[in-house]
């Protein structure tokens, strides 16, 4: 007798129930894996250094730029910059002579000491460091120079204040592994009645410069009104000298050679003789190249 089976429609579904339930299985593990390996990489970008955490825990803080494994889901990298950092705020002082300095701001330029960089985030955290170490010191630090000095000075000195600081700033901070770099005392703002004060004294030594120079001028140029008098009254004076010398020399010449004279009228005759030559008694007059004697009559 033969045997009859009977199959039913769900019995054809099944085997293409466990057959998409494989595949979407398949899927599920895939994603995972590809879930894994991306959450398996990390990278820290160039100007910073990575910091690896398990479970809050820093286990290493020296990771360099590039591409960095991590246990996925257990472990991750934080980054730090340790480019140079720049703060800047805004305060109030009071210099020693009760002027209020209202604002005043001031910039500060640090960069982190890499050998003390690992205390710096085990120990304060990097995201304390402006709350724990710059605003308390950079603060005090600034107000105790400024204090020290008068309004005028604090104006007039702003380089020597602001130098100060920052050899103040830079002895504290490298302490705690901060390297400052630059410091600046950016704007002063005083009370406007000070500052007006202040200009008008600006003014008034401008003019005193100016009277002090123009004064100068003057003189300078009677200095050299009297160097040229001076200098002309000693060229007559030298030709003055050099005309006695010379009188003296041909005096002293006469007395030793009395022929010295004829031949100084020899040497200083035109070539021309006289129109009237005589003793007064008998004198000679020429006439167009002859000569006619005069005699005088007494009677």
């Amino acid at each position: 007798m033969a045997e009859v089976k009977f199959t039913t429609s769900n019995d054809k579904k099944a085997p293409e129930g466990r057959k998409y339930g494989k595949y979407v299985l398949i899927g599920i593990i895939a994603l995972f894996l590809i879930i894994v390996l991306f959450n398996s990489f990390s990278i820290v970008n160039e100007g910073y250094i990575g910091v690896k955490y398990r479970f809050g825990k820093i286990v290493q803080d020296n990771l360099t730029a590039g591409l960095n494994i991590h246990i996925p889901f257990i472990e991750e990298i934080n980054q730090v910059d340790t480019r140079e950092q720049v703060y800047a705020i805004s305060t109030d002082a009071y210099t020693s002579d009760t002027q209020s300095v209202k604002p005043i701001e001031l910039k500060l330029n640090y960069c982190y000491d890499s050998t003390k960089l690992s205390d710096i985030i085990r120990n304060i955290g990097i995201s304390n460091v402006e709350t724990k170490l710059l605003v308390p010191n950079v603060q005090k630090i600034a107000k105790d120079a400024i204090g020290k000095v008068k309004a005028e000075q604090l104006v007039q000195s702003r380089a020597d204040v602001t130098a100060e600081i920052q050899n103040t700033l830079t002895e504290i901070l490298s302490k705690d592994g901060i390297i400052v770099t630059a410091f600046a005392i950016e704007n002063l703002y005083f009370d406007s009645a000070f500052e007006e004060a202040i200009q008008a004294k600006v003014i008034a030594e401008q003019d005193a410069l100016k009277m002090e120079n123009k004064t100068k001028e003057k003189q300078e140029e009677a200095k050299q009104v009297l160097i040229a008098a001076e200098a002309d009254a000693e060229s007559k004076r030298i030709a003055a000298k050099a005309e006695a010398d010379a009188i003296e020399l041909i005096q002293k010449q006469l007395a030793t050679s009395p022929n010295y004279i004829d031949y100084l009228k020899i040497d200083r005759w035109d070539g021309k003789l006289p129109q009237v030559v005589g003793d007064g008694v008998n004198p000679f007059v020429a006439l167009n190249g002859s000569t006619v004697s005069v005699k005088e009559d007494n009677e």
